[in-house]
Parts: C-alpha cells; structure tokens; sequence
C-alpha cells in the first residue's frame, strides 16, 4: 500500500528521528496538563452568565475537530481507493478501538484527572506507565526486553513515589484524581499498544484521520450521555474559540504528530526513555504557568528520576557501541572469507 512516508532515511536515521520526535511529544503532553488547567482558570476568571465555557471537555472536543483540517490536508493522499481496498477486517478493528482508547477514553480519564487533582500529582501518577509499557511490548508485541530501560524506568517509578510519599507528609494519598490518572495511564498504555500494531500494516494518514475523527465522535456521545444533552451548548462560544487555538495547535496538532511518529520508527526502549523524563518536565511547566508548589519531594525524587534517565541513556549509548562493533566485525569476517572462494559466476 503506498504511503506518504519518506522512504530516504536509512534505518538508523529513521530510529534516531523517532527517538527524537519521542522526546519532544512527551515535552508537549507533559506542558499540555499545565496549559489545559491554565485554560480553565481563564474561563473560571471569566463566567458567562455565571458558566465556565471553557471547559476541559470542550477544550478536548473542539481541538480534536480542529486537528483534522492539517490531517486532512497532509494525509489526504493515502486516502486512496487502493489503500483503503488492502486494508483488512482486522485493520479496520485495529483502527476503531484506537479510536476509542487514544482519542475518546484516554483523554476524557486525563481531563477528569486534572479536574480533581494537581498537575503534579497526575504526572506522578503516570510514572507506573514507562516499566509496564516495556513489559507489555515485550509480551504482546514480542519485542525484544530492554533490561536497562526498565531498570530506568523502574528508577524513575521510585522517584515519583518518593515526591508523592514526601509531598503527602509520610503518606500516599490516593483520591479520584490519582484514580483517574491511574485508568487514564493504564489506557495510554493499551492504546499505544494498539497504535503500534496498527502503524504496521496502515498508512500513517488513514490512521491518524480516522482515529481522530472517529474518536472525537465516541467522545461527544460519551460526555453526553455521562453529563447530558446540554453539556456542550457553550461549545460556540467566542471565549471558547479565542483560546482553543493554543490547546489544539500545541497539545492535539504538534504533540499527537511527534507521538505518532515516533511510535513507528522508535525502539521501546527509546519511547520508555523519554516518558520517564515527562514527571520532572510537567512539574516543572506546572510551576512555571501554573505556580503549583512541587513540595518537599522534588529534590530527592527529581535525583532518582534523572538517575533513572541516565542509566537508560547509557546503556542505549553501550548498545550502540556494541552494534558498531558487531558490524565491524562482521565486514571484518567478510573480507577474510572473500578469498576462499576464487569464482563466485562472475
């Protein structure tokens, strides 16, 4: 099936770029917790007939619609109709589920987050995900276990405890909020699963396309049978569209690209790597937009957080130094058996 993918890059570029793009989705999802809260604060200083219209379900439903005009005017081209002929049962299953969990399920669960808790704390919270995800890509996937990567994640799952144990005086408090982020990152987990299957055999563009489009309309008919019919009649609101642009084009545009991205060309333990660095970037970004105070326990977890980092980061370096070195060898053993062999038929 043809795709819109560049095919120049040799693989090694492609690894590195996903690597990348890795890095830079998981600084703007990190920075999206802070500037959706920092949204609704605008909307709660500014009440429309005592309302708050800039609520998070509109922010996530008028960004996901807003996303698909770039889509749309990238992708359009892998909508043809010999894509879509290839494009089997188990495709279209594929698709429609991580519509529901990336588009529809996962957000709403982050957003109903952040509604009753800190930034912090659902950022730390979301730590459980970078060990889970390596043991799920080496279980569903079959790829192969990265033991350094999930040393570091593991690391950095400590870290996060230990700002949740300081910060709570001794204690874990567990409330709806963390609840929330807990499903919201379980979620996160199988959707990217998904997304990693389905990228496979997909082209990126019917991908993206249909999985937002479909996912922001599982959405709406979700939040309006939990909250009701009424729940998006501030949707059109000229203070809503004033500041929607700013959650779409950074968090739901430039973020979702860069994941997507990566999710096809990164190793597991590549997107491991730079998710475990997202607690230290969102309290960080929530400090600086939001003033939230990180407590007690941002030193000492932020050090095993960057320990966790560092431990990853070397042993990927090690790892690239030992496949040079497998290659030159390799090249070596070639030469040598080059003349055994006087004619090869030309």
């Amino acid at each position: 099936m043809a795709t819109t993918e560049t095919r120049i890059l040799p693989g090694n570029s492609r690894v590195l770029m996903g690597a990348t793009l890795a890095w830079v989705a998981v600084v703007i999802f990190a920075a999206g917790n802070s500037i959706v809260s920092l949204l609704a604060e605008i909307g709660s200083e500014n009440l429309v007939d005592g309302r708050n219209v800039i609520t998070f379900c509109n922010l996530l439903f008028l960004g996901s619609l807003m996303s698909l005009v770039p889509m749309v005017a990238m992708f359009w081209r892998d909508w043809t109709p010999g894509n879509l002929r290839g494009l089997t049962r188990s495709h279209w299953v594929i698709l429609t589920l991580s519509a529901f969990l990336s588009s529809a399920l996962t957000p709403g669960l982050f957003f109903y987050a952040l509604e009753q808790t800190t930034v912090t704390n659902v950022v730390l919270m979301g730590r459980i995900e970078p060990p889970l995800f390596l043991l799920a890509t080496w279980l569903v996937l079959r790829e192969a276990f990265d033991p350094w990567a999930f040393a570091a994640g593991l690391i950095a799952l400590c870290g996060a405890v230990v700002m949740l144990w300081l910060n709570g005086g001794g204690g874990i408090e567990i409330g709806k909020g963390e609840i929330g982020a807990l499903l919201a990152t379980l979620s996160y987990i199988a959707s990217t699963l998904v997304a990693r299957t389905g990228l496979r055999g997909i082209p990126m563009g019917i991908f993206a396309i249909y999985r937002t489009a479909l996912g922001t309309v599982f959405y709406f008919f979700l939040a309006i049978y939990l909250f009701g019919p009424g729940h998006f009649e501030d949707v059109f609101h000229p203070l809503v569209w004033e500041y929607v642009w700013i959650y779409a084009l950074i968090v739901v545009i430039g973020g979702q690209f860069a994941w997507a991205l990566a999710l096809k060309h990164a190793r597991s333990g590549d997107v491991s790597l730079a998710t475990s660095f997202s607690p230290l970037a969102g309290i960080l970004i929530a400090m600086v937009l939001l003033g939230e105070e990180p407590g007690p326990g941002l030193l000492p977890g932020g050090a095993l957080i960057l320990m966790g980092i560092a431990i990853g980061q070397a042993a990927r370096w090690r790892q690239g130094r030992q496949a040079a070195a497998a290659r030159r060898q390799a090249s070596a053993r070639a030469l040598e058996h080059e003349g055994e062999v006087n004619f090869k038929g030309t």
